[in-house]
Order: C-alpha cells, then sequence, then structure tokens
C-alpha cells in the first residue's frame, strides 16, 4: 500500500534513486529547505509500503491579485513507480492545497517541450498550454507553461493561451 505525506528534511537523505533521473530537476539542499519551511502545505512524499520514496511533489503558492496560485517547482517519480497514478495523486495533493489552503485562482507549471509523456499527463490531468517561454530551460530549450484552473477562477481568464511566446525576462515571477 503507498502513503502520501508531508516531505520532511530528512527526505533529501532517500530520494537519489528519483533524483539521479535525467529528466528530473534536481537542486540545492537550500532550496529544498526553503521549501519545506515556507510553503510546508504544498510538499508531500509518496511512499511504497516499505517505506522507499515513489516520488514527490515542491510547490509554492504566489502572485498578487487575480494572479495568486499555486506552482509546481517539481513532481518527479522514480523509473519504478511511473505510469501507476503516483505523479497524478501528486498532483492532486498540490492543486487541493492550491485551493483549499492558499484560495489559488489557478495551479501553473513548466515543462519542456520536448517532454511529449509529461505534456500528455498534464493535459490529461485538466492542464493547458498557457504560453511558451523561449529559451526557459538554461538558455538551451523551450518550456510550455502550462495552466490549470481552480474553482476560485470562475471564468477561468486564468488558462486564456497567450498568443505568442515570452522570453524568461518577461515572467511575472
Amino acid at each position: 500500500m503507498a502513503t502520501l505525506r508531508s516531505f520532511r528534511a530528512s527526505d533529501l537523505y532517500k530520494f537519489n534513486h528519483i533524483n539521479l533521473d535525467p529528466l528530473t530537476e534536481t537542486y540545492s539542499t537550500a532550496f529544498y529547505m526553503q521549501y519545506l519551511a515556507t510553503w510546508p502545505g504544498m510538499c508531500a512524499v509518496y511512499e511504497d509500503a516499505n517505506s522507499r520514496m515513489m516520488g514527490y511533489v515542491l510547490g509554492k503558492a504566489e502572485g498578487q491579485g487575480d494572479l495568486w496560485h499555486g506552482h509546481v517547482t517539481a513532481v518527479t517519480v522514480a523509473p519504478e513507480y511511473r505510469r501507476l497514478g503516483v505523479a497524478s495523486n501528486l498532483m492532486n495533493f498540490l492543486e487541493a492545497s492550491s485551493e483549499k489552503c492558499y484560495n489559488g485562482f489557478f495551479v501553473d507549471l513548466f515543462v519542456r517541450v520536448s517532454n511529449n509523456l509529461a505534456i500528455l499527463m498534464y493535459s490529461n490531468l485538466g492542464y493547458t498550454v498557457f504560453r511558451q517561454v523561449l529559451n526557459y530551460y538554461s538558455g538551451e530549450e523551450d518550456a510550455f507553461d502550462m495552466r490549470k484552473a481552480l474553482p476560485r477562477d470562475k471564468d477561468k481568464k486564468s488558462v486564456i493561451p497567450l498568443p505568442k511566446p515570452i522570453t524568461p525576462d518577461e515572467l511575472e515571477w
């Protein structure tokens, strides 16, 4: 049986089998600790019956006014646990936290334009491409900014696609 629980600082010593995957963005220890200290309700781990980490999600709340939203900084699943619904459950957790704890208008995330499997998964979860960000990943690859409106955005204004790509310096946050 798998369990969803809060991400703890001690988990930083248990996730190498997840973070060594080439599709996973890895951050500094200070970065992870900042998220755990600032947005603990947006960080979760999925683990198996033997307490082995299957995947995790890191998120935050940001923005102002009708741009107040939850942001998925990282959602990643160990290769041996992919296609089992782990990422969907982690995303559902972050969406619920964005709605119920932070009263956000939407949830957004950035994904490499070449990561077709992730784009398909996010699309199946109700995310749409809001805009393309040119050279987002180290100036080498574009990203899609994908969004999903939450109930607070009754008219779904937050997910109306922009007509042209932007550059990273044009991002609001």
